[in-house]
């Protein structure tokens, strides 16, 4: 892509002015047909995906409920064998529940990211988080620490997702440990770095990059719920701030997920040439 950029810029210093102008407007137009292509892929894809998952609810409700009754109303008047299959089809229904209800809160992500960032004070951010994870937190007996929070420019509703789907992994995947964790945040570069440290399982190398795509888990699924697209969700909300978000990790010994969010204008007594 540089040495493209580079060539370019040498073709058009041995351009006469008008050739010049002709070339990059040429060049202007093949980019924003392109951009406009690939935004009409994307609404298609978005379209089909919310179609797709809101059509399959009905006729999954109709199954779920109907493998329920028979759960309730039969178990224990059969074999043995009997139970065990509307054990697994009462189980695959629910979990076929839970991976289009998490399909369709992935596509609505794009939607229910405001058009405006607004001042977000991630102190409120955080407690929020927790609070809806108070239940699992009193649970686990888990201890969390944080750092000094910001205000950053971001969408308040969004990033308490974020926090709320890392701090919630970091307490499912702790393993047979009391789960401890640590939210940070440190200004860096002009951006804003979170991180969230936990003493869980740990990811194995190898499978760091794949968490963040979805339906992809490094987990074993039979020991976690889950259907490996509460990252994939807080990848799309954190690039849609203009971040990034990865993982550092030791096999055994714990996880610390970062994610930053730029700062824009000033925010917070930090401007963007701080």
């Amino acid at each position: 892509m540089s040495n493209r950029i580079i060539d370019d810029t040498e073709k058009l210093a041995a351009m006469p002015p008008a050739f010049a102008a002709a070339y990059l407007n040429k060049e202007q137009k093949k980019f924003l047909e392109a951009k406009r292509e690939l935004d009409r892929s994307r609404r298609e894809l978005e379209m089909f995906f919310h179609i797709a998952s809101h059509d399959l609810q009905e006729p999954l409700r109709m199954v779920a409920s109907y493998t329920q009754l028979l759960a309730k109303r039969y178990r224990g008047m059969l074999d043995d064998d009997a139970d065990d299959f509307i054990s697994y089809a009462v189980d695959g229904a629910a979990r076929m529940q839970r991976l289009i209800n998490n399909m369709l809160a992935y596509s609505r992500v794009d939607k229910k990211i405001s058009n405006e960032l607004i001042p977000t004070d991630c102190e409120y951010v955080l407690r929020s988080a927790m609070a809806n994870l108070a239940l699992v937190l009193k649970d686990s007996d888990t201890v969390i620490t944080c750092a000094h929070m910001p205000v950053v420019m971001a969408d308040d509703v969004q990033l308490v997702q974020v926090f709320q789907n890392l701090i919630g992994n970091a307490v499912k995947f702790c393993g047979e440990k009391r789960p401890e964790i640590h939210v940070g945040a440190e200004f860096r570069d002009g951006e804003w770095l979170f991180s969230v440290k936990d003493n869980g399982t740990g990811i194995k190398e190898e499978e760091r990059e794949q968490i963040f795509i979805m339906f992809l888990s490094a987990h074993d699924r039979e020991k976690y719920s889950g259907n490996g697209i509460g990252l994939a969700i807080c990848k799309k909300i954190v690039e849609h701030h203009g971040g990034r978000i990865w993982v550092e990790s030791e096999y055994g010994k714990g996880s610390t997920f970062y994610f930053s969010i730029p700062v824009g204008k000033e925010v917070y007594g930090y401007t963007d040439n701080q």
